[in-house]
């Protein structure tokens, strides 16, 4: 994707602007998508592509700053996202010399599996993760936290422990 954008440390670079090219590379699961053939089951690129022009529309000081708010916001937007690596590359800088291009990458590889059954699961390691849902004892946290070296534990794991493998109500 290219953009015309006010990226940059210096002041002038915040007024003149530059142009940048933003790569962003997604793994997902596309069977369900394959077979409904439906654009609300896969990773829909208009989408990606108006996540990132509005990341390339608020000017920052840095690439990487610029990056990471674009892959906050694809993980934020597509919960089915096990990995992605983002690149904001800002074609000839300002740097007094003839230089092609500058750019920052970002990953994030967001499959992992659960410390106590080895189910595979997707956690993306933040405050909007479904695990932020889920109400354990503070005692029970603790000792899982020490059990377990602050893992991840699925969605069932973590629900035993909270209680809710019988239907029970959550617990504060």
């Amino acid at each position: 994707m290219r953009f015309y954008a006010y990226h940059g440390f210096y002041e002038e670079e915040q007024i003149i602007g530059n142009d940048y090219v933003v790569d962003v590379h997604i793994t997902t699961v596309v069977e369900q998508a394959a077979v409904t053939d439906d654009l609300y089951n896969t990773i829909n690129y208009e989408t990606v592509y108006l996540i990132c022009e509005a990341a390339m529309r608020k000017s920052s000081k840095l690439l990487e700053a610029v990056a990471e708010h674009i892959a906050l916001g694809l993980k934020h937007q597509f919960k089915s996202i096990k990995e992605m690596t983002v690149k904001v590359k800002k074609l000839n800088p300002p740097l007094g010399g003839r230089v092609e291009s500058a750019w920052v990458e970002v990953d994030g590889n967001f499959s992992k599996r659960c410390a106590r059954c080895s189910r595979p699961l997707l956690c993306y390691n933040d405050n909007t993760c479904w695990c932020m849902d889920t109400k354990v004892y503070k005692k029970t946290l603790e000792q899982l936290k020490t059990h377990y070296g602050g893992n991840c534990l699925c969605k069932e794991c973590l629900a035993y422990f909270a209680g809710n493998e019988a239907g029970l109500p959550e617990q504060v």
